[in-house]
C-alpha cells in the first residue's frame, strides 16, 4: 500500500497533511523502509502521523515525536516515542539525541515560525546521519508575517535555504566563498510547493573526466559544452 492510500484509509488518530507532500514522502524516504531507521517528528498534531510513520517504516523503525503540548506524551505507543519541549531549545534537542541517538530522518511540522525553524536545523541536521535525510514543511508560512517570514526577507528559512544553495556549490566559487562542512556533507538540495528537503551523503573527489574515443563527425579543436574550473 503506498503511503497515499494508507493515509486516506486512516482510521486512527487524525492526520493532517496537504495531499501533494506524499510523493515527496515518498521520494526521500522510502529507502528507509523495513529498517531500523530513527525518525524525529517536530510537532505531533493529534497523533495521527507518528502512527503513520510507524506503518509506513515498518517493525524496526523508532519514532520520537517532539511537541510543546504536554498532552501529546498520551501517543506513546510501541515503536513512539514523544517528548515534550520547544523545538527552539537547543539544549532540549540536545537532550532528545542523547536519549535516542543519531536520527535518519528528521521532518520538522512544528510551530512553522522561522525563528525555531532555523534554531532546530542549526542543531539537528549537523547531528542527522551521514546519509540521513532532514525536510521542512509548511513553508508556505515563509511568506507569512505572522510566522516571521515574508517575501525576499532575510529571517525567513526559504531566504536562509537561498544562501545554503551557493554553500553547496562553494567548490565552484573560486575563492568567493569557503567550503563548509555543509558544502562536505550534503549531497542534494531539493525544493518543492513549501517543503525543502536536505539529503546528506558521502562525496568522493570531484572530477569531470572526458572518456571514449573522438568522433571523425566532429572537428579536431571540439572540447565540449561544459565549462570547466
Amino acid at each position: 500500500m503506498s503511503l497515499w492510500s494508507d493515509f486516506q484509509t486512516n482510521t486512527k488518530r487524525p492526520i493532517h497533511k496537504w495531499k501533494h507532500y506524499f510523493p515527496a514522502y515518498e521520494r526521500h524516504f522510502s529507502r528507509f523502509v523495513n529498517t531500523d531507521v530513527l525518525m524525529v517528528e517536530i510537532g505531533c498534531g493529534e497523533g495521527g502521523s507518528l502512527q503513520m510513520w510507524k506503518r509506513y517504516l515498518g517493525p524496526h523503525a523508532r519514532i520520537v515525536g517532539i511537541d510543546i503540548n504536554p498532552a501529546c506524551q498520551a501517543f506513546a505507543e510501541d515503536q513512539i516515542d514523544v517528548r515534550i519541549g520547544d523545538q527552539s531549545d537547543q539544549a532540549f534537542l540536545a537532550e532528545v539525541l542523547a536519549e535516542f541517538g543519531t536520527p535518519d530522518i528528521v521532518l520538522d511540522d512544528g510551530s512553522h515560525v522561522m525563528s525555531h525553524i532555523q534554531a532546530s536545523f542549526d542543531l539537528l541536521y549537523p547531528q542527522i546521519a551521514k546519509n540521513g535525510v532532514y525536510m521542512v514543511e509548511d513553508l508556505h508560512t515563509a511568506y507569512w508575517d505572522e510566522f516571521e517570514g515574508g517575501l525576499k526577507r532575510k529571517s525567513s528559512f526559504i531566504e536562509h535555504c537561498k544562501d545554503l544553495v551557493d554553500e553547496l556549490n562553494a567548490d565552484h566559487a573560486r575563492n568567493a566563498l569557503e567550503p563548509t562542512e555543509f558544502t562536505r556533507s550534503t549531497l542534494s538540495m531539493h525544493f518543492y510547493d513549501s517543503i525543502v528537503v536536505f539529503e546528506k551523503g558521502r562525496h568522493t573527489q570531484k572530477a569531470a573526466p572526458k572518456i571514449g574515443s573522438r568522433t571523425s563527425a566532429l572537428p579536431q579543436n571540439f572540447t565540449g559544452f561544459w565549462p570547466k574550473t
